[in-house]
């Protein structure tokens, strides 16, 4: 810690940067990995397993379900969206549906203008069944007509987006040739915070993408504070989806990550088969907070880099103990120079991914959060799985933040039975075949569903990691 005090008061002496922003060393140069230049001069880091798969190899039968994603997005000039759910919507995960039915045609209602308004989630009314009032009825009927009010004029919608597709929904195996997987990290990560799944899926026959973002890992770094913006680390992210994907294509991705998830599921729907999100927040546009320590300057954050390191472990991680470091150690989480660190989180403005941008997905996702996660409340992920039309939300209770390293074999069942998981279409059926039932280290994975009750969040909150 007084090295970095030291080095930080030359910085501040000097007007010289003392981080070196250039690529680390990485120790397995040949062992999967390529280099791949997305643009002049920026090259990125990319773990790519295409597994041995036996000389016979299964081919995707095409079966699956097919299901009607129709919705109605409204947004009212005073901040309002109206979603009206008209298609067979699979939400029996979240809404605790009996035989996992398909939800009837419901409404949902968010105010843009309060995140902290709820969502409320109502049944509609079928215009053909009239109920006939009893006398009691009546007489209150009555007295309550008898102060006529002065009559609402009808509200102007703002913007209106109407979705009518049908989304084919399949099982991905490993022995399919057809189908890539690819994990993205957050801020301060590297692909290494994703060992135990590449690791897991590659073994299953998955072929397996991670790339490092620019600056992080083994990837090429900048100097310039505009190369690590939401929108050129987005096109590095279409650059290595356009490379390596195939037909059906899954997106695993983790904080920050999420969101360049999101953006390519919304730019390549026919593409993105399925998508994870893992502790990725809520559904609100990307604003870089003012109030930030992160606004400091850059020598200043070098001095205070051990105590960021000791809050992120306290943050990140349910347990602070030998394992968690050790673990914080080999996925280089938060081993970023102070420079990348600034650019990375002032540089998170992406005002188009609000809530109707996400609302619009109709690509099935399943929401991963870790129950002790001090980044992200669990009420965000709550929000998201209430706007998104098809999603799944499961929590677990040893995670925190880090939780596909905290819990990976917990996190590699949920991910390989979503990636499996297919509607049931038959006989004219309605219903779906929910993914099972995960096991989680310490408790029984009853307590992992959670219905979920949305209250947003504060549009300037950054995607920490």
């Amino acid at each position: 810690m007084l090295t970095s005090f030291i080095d930080g008061l030359l910085c501040c002496l000097t007007g010289k940067s003392v981080n070196v922003v250039v690529p680390i060393e990485t120790s397995e140069p040949a062992d999967g990995f390529e280099f791949v230049e997305v643009k002049p001069g920026r090259v990125l880091r990319v773990r790519h397993i295409i597994p041995e798969r036996p000389a016979v190899v299964e081919q995707a039968n095409g079966q699956g379900g097919t299901v009607h994603c129709k919705r109605k997005i409204t947004v009212y000039r005073n901040g309002q969206m109206v979603i009206e759910n008209m298609g067979d919507v699979l939400r029996a995960e979240l809404l605790h549906c009996q035989n996992g039915d398909t939800e009837p045609n419901s409404t949902v209602e968010v105010d843009l203008l309060d995140p902290n308004t709820p969502v409320t989630s109502t049944s509609t009314p079928d215009p053909n069944v009239t109920t006939p009032p009893s006398g009691q009825q009546q007489e209150q009927q009555q007295e309550q007509q008898q102060p006529e009010q002065p009559r609402r004029r009808k509200r102007k919608p703002k913007r209106t987006v109407v979705i009518d597709c049908e989304q084919k929904i399949s099982s991905c195996k490993g022995t399919h040739p057809d189908v890539a997987l690819f994990f993205v990290h957050g801020v301060g990560g590297s692909l290494d915070i994703w060992a135990r799944q590449l690791e897991f899926f590659s073994c299953l026959g998955y072929e397996v993408i991670a790339p490092d973002l620019a600056g992080h890992g083994a990837s090429s770094a900048p100097q310039i504070a505009a190369a690590y913006s939401f929108y050129a680390l987005a096109e590095d992210m279409r650059a290595i989806f356009k490379r390596y994907a195939r037909r059906r294509n899954i997106l695993i991705g983790h904080s920050y990550g999420v969101s360049f998830c999101t953006f390519l599921a919304h730019e390549y729907p026919e593409q993105v088969h399925k998508v994870v999100m893992i502790n990725g927040g809520g559904p609100t546009a990307l604003e870089p907070s003012l109030c930030s320590i992160f606004n400091l300057p850059t020598c200043v954050l070098h001095c205070l880099s051990p105590c960021l390191a000791w809050s992120f472990l306290k943050a990140g991680f349910a347990r602070q103990g030998a394992r968690e470091k050790q673990l914080l150690k080999e996925g280089n989480a938060f081993n970023v120079s102070s420079f990348v660190l600034r650019a990375m989180m002032s540089g998170q403005y992406w005002p188009e991914g609000d809530e109707v941008y996400h609302a619009e997905l109709t690509v099935p996702m399943l929401l991963v959060h870790g129950m002790h996660d001090k980044f992200v409340p669990i009420e965000e992920d709550q929000r998201m799985a209430e706007i998104l039309l098809l999603a799944f939300l499961k929590i677990i209770d040893e995670g925190s933040h880090m939780v596909m390293m905290e819990c990976p074999d917990t996190v590699n069942t949920l991910l390989h039975e979503f990636f499996l998981w297919e509607p049931d279409t038959s006989n004219g059926s309605k219903t779906k075949k929910e993914p099972a039932k995960p096991t989680t280290e310490k408790s029984p994975p009853s307590n992992g569903e959670v219905q979920p009750v949305a209250e947003g969040k504060d549009k300037n909150k950054n995607k920490n990691k």
